[in-house]
């Protein structure tokens, strides 16, 4: 299967400022493209990729800083820009500013590079016209094929993503094939499994969110494009990644243990993207609760909803879970037990008292087992469940009504 290794890069003065140049150099073709692509799209004709890697050869022959970089990394910058350009359409695709945009560029040929073994902790690449490039080896790519990489600045340092092919292959049942678990994400926990576990981590100090406040009052008093403001922005963005990083471990860590031991994975279809969008509208149209909605937004990036789902399918393909969605609507406001609907058996985030029935817990647990009900339901109308993104063939619902099989007790075992 294909996965990405990263690494941390530890580069000569000379690569790096070599590689500052191919970035600069990748992002000048980037932002010429698509002013390219707008300006026919405005007189109704398409621009491809391949008449723009033609003048992109041309284009080479007269400027030298273009030809001194390696010419697969703007080959493939052109690539980049036209499957964005294809997905998300030609106007809606962004400019690469040189101020923010972070440098990165990809070597698309992995069958020229070279993996050398240094020591116990570094490792050496050789890369087109950067020659051996040394990097911190925390884990070994020893038999595995490489496909690409990728170099990207994040601050002050730079980091490999290699795309290898490690020659594993999806198991076909998972070890414990009778094992389920729901699983509903909040603002207030991350992750609530149906099994009663409560799956959360701090991803930033107390002393890091003082730091934050002071640099962001810091930055509001910089002039604009200093050499303060810069350093100001350096700093507040290195204790940003600090964070990301954090979740971004969380994440793969916490889908990890489940798709362990669990053979389906239920989770709520939760538009991320749509539900993190600002409302402060426009301006004949303004928004309201625009300072609460922004709250919620912070609150729901914070703990990384997307990011989980995105490391919980990957984990899942080593593991032979099969993940399922469902719809979010009323699952936090039905009852587990007898699956009366209420919004007021809500009592707060923490509390789920059913009017109905008196059944009392966690609310985000209780949410979870009728994530977990719906999950199973849709399950029950396949042959069986496959593994994240394999295909399935759907055959005839069983006897009795979605309700029905949501009240149905489940006889999955808990998570561990």
């Amino acid at each position: 299967m294909l996965t990405g290794r990263r690494f941390r890069v530890e580069f000569t003065d000379e690569q790096a400022e070599f590689a500052e140049r191919i970035g600069a150099a990748c992002r000048a073709v980037w932002n010429t493209g698509l002013e390219q692509r707008r300006a026919y799209r405005h007189r109704g004709v398409w621009m491809n990729y391949a008449p723009q890697c033609k003048e992109l050869a041309e284009a080479k022959t007269e400027h030298s800083w273009l030809a001194e970089v390696p010419g697969h990394c703007l080959q493939q910058t052109l690539k980049d820009l036209d499957k964005a350009c294809r997905e998300h359409g030609t106007f809606r695709v962004r400019w690469r500013s040189g101020r923010r945009w972070a440098p990165s560029f990809r070597f698309p040929e992995g069958n020229k590079m070279a993996v050398v073994k240094l020591n116990r902790r570094h490792a050496q690449i050789k890369l087109p016209k950067l020659g051996w490039v040394k990097f911190r080896a925390s884990c070994s790519l020893a038999g595995e094929v490489i496909r690409s990489v990728t170099l990207a600045r994040e601050g002050r340092h730079w980091f490999i993503s290699v795309l290898v092919d490690d020659g594993r292959q999806r198991p076909e049942t998972h070890p414990c094939p009778g094992n389920a678990v729901g699983v509903d994400r909040g603002v207030a926990v991350a992750i609530a499994t149906s099994g009663g576990n409560l799956i959360d981590r701090e991803f930033v100090t107390v002393g890091e969110r003082r730091r934050v406040v002071a640099l962001q009052r810091k930055l509001s008093r910089c002039a604009k494009r200093s050499t303060n403001g810069d350093k100001t922005r350096a700093a507040l963005a290195a204790v940003r990644a600090r964070e990301r990083r954090r979740r971004r471990d969380f994440a793969a860590q916490a889908a990890r243990q489940l798709a362990a031991v669990n053979a389906v994975v239920v989770l709520e279809d939760l538009k991320t993207k749509q539900m993190t969008k600002s409302a402060k509208g426009t301006l004949d149209s303004p928004g309201r609760n625009v300072a609460a909605k922004s709250g919620l937004n912070r609150a729901i990036l914070a703990k990384g909803w997307h990011q989980f789902a995105l490391a919980l399918a990957s984990a899942a393909r080593y593991t032979g879970t099969a993940v399922e969605k469902v719809p979010a609507a009323y699952t936090s406001q039905r009852c587990s037990a007898c699956g009366h609907v209420d919004p007021k058996s809500r009592e707060s985030q923490a509390v789920f008292r059913c009017t109905h029935c008196t059944h009392t817990e966690h609310a985000d647990v209780n949410a979870a087992k009728n994530i977990l009900a719906a999950g199973l339901a849709v399950t029950a109308c396949q042959d069986h469940p496959g593994p994240a993104g394999a295909a399935r063939s759907p055959k005839q619902e069983p006897a009795g009504n979605r309700e029905e099989l949501l009240l149905q007790p489940t006889t999955a075992a808990p998570a561990a």
